[in-house]
């Protein structure tokens, strides 16, 4: 049973990835917060990842769809949901381009139900919106003096592809150029509005692309390691020199937390691990260490495969979390050579479990 004299947050996709390792950072951290999980399960789904708050009183699971707002909005009132951590989202880009509907569903309409009820219940509470004020730059904020917030999680897709030597910045102007990143850039957009026109309490944040245990197995780094162990080719899209910016997930989750507790409201923040490897580099790496602990009588990199690049390819991403580190103090923990151990690790010891 949820404790009721606690402040309720409502977390949206937390069987997901990024989410099911931000809920048992963010429960073990904190005691004075109720988390209500909302989650459909669809494929990328899946509540094995989040066992281990199953017996936390802190913490409730619940079944639903983000675009149910009769749904949503029982939760709000159910709880007396007093924040909004938006994670849920479909992510696949290959997905989105075989079919963009589900993109512009889950992401556009799911974000606009999930903003526009927290507007309607939040606004008309006494405890809220009367007085106004920003919320100050301090880590000593008390969580009871804070006014409900809406942290939205974006992406850097959404400013589209880089040259070899600019970085994303928060004024980088956006140009997405798949579904995946128009759907999420419209959402940041529908967010941003509600600050603008409403005066909601908003925050968002974009970051780079995350690595670390409980990805999905479709997704680029989980790929490299099962097909490896299963002695598979491993397919790179064009000629492999597409270059993304690496975060450890847990890093990211402590971004979450400090702009979600200290960031100035209606403000942007990218996070980004600083860690820029192209495709080849990053299979170079695994193939490495897995030649280590799993050795063969010949490399893994033998298996290495050129397919055809998908439509839409961005060639490089980079953000500039200049603004997150100065402002707020926030600093990755993990470098590339760190994080891609302990991820490997944890595949290796989930591929042995089956």
């Amino acid at each position: 049973m949820i404790n009721n004299d606690k402040k309720s947050i409502l977390v949206t996709g937390c069987a997901g990835f990024i989410g099911s390792n931000f809920v048992p950072y963010f429960l073990d951290k904190y005691k004075e917060y109720n988390i209500i999980n909302l989650d459909l399960l669809t494929y990328a789904g899946d509540l094995e990842n989040l066992k281990e708050c199953e017996s936390n009183s802190n913490y409730k699971f619940i079944k639903g769809d983000i675009c149910n707002r009769e749904l949503v909005e029982f939760i709000f009132t159910e709880y007396d949901i007093r924040g909004v951590i938006h994670f849920a989202a479909e992510s696949h880009v290959d997905n989105s381009i075989k079919n963009p509907g589900v993109f512009i569903e889950t992401n556009v309409n799911g974000t606009f139900t999930l903003v526009d009820v927290a507007k309607n219940y939040w606004m008309n509470k006494p405890f809220t919106y009367k007085d106004r004020y920003l919320t100050p730059n301090t880590s000593s904020l008390s969580t009871e003096a804070m006014l409900p917030r809406f942290h939205h999680i974006s992406t850097d897709e959404v400013y589209g592809t880089l040259n070899e030597t600019d970085l994303f910045t928060e004024q980088t102007p956006y140009a997405p150029n798949s579904p995946y990143s128009a759907s999420k850039a419209s959402s940041d957009m529908i967010v941003r509005s509600y600050q603008e026109t409403y005066g909601l309490n908003t925050v968002i944040t974009n970051c780079s692309n995350n690595y670390g245990p409980k990805q999905h197995d479709e997704k680029f780094i989980p790929t490299i390691i099962r097909k490896v162990l299963s002695g598979e080719s491993i397919p790179i899209y064009g000629d492999g020199k597409n270059i993304r910016d690496w975060l450890y997930v847990l890093d990211h989750c402590k971004g979450i937390d400090l702009v979600y507790h200290t960031g100035l409201e209606g403000n942007v923040y990218n996070i980004g691990g600083r860690n820029e490897r192209t495709n080849l580099q990053i299979v170079d790496a695994i193939c490495t260490i897995l030649d280590t602990k799993v050795p063969k009588e010949t490399s893994y990199k033998e298996l290495i495969t050129f397919v055809e690049d998908r439509a839409g390819h961005d060639r490089r991403y980079a953000i500039d979390a200049t603004k997150l580190e100065d402002k707020l103090g926030w600093k990755a923990d993990e470098d590339f050579e760190s994080g891609i151990v302990k991820t490997i690790e944890w595949y290796l010891t989930k591929y042995k479990g089956q």
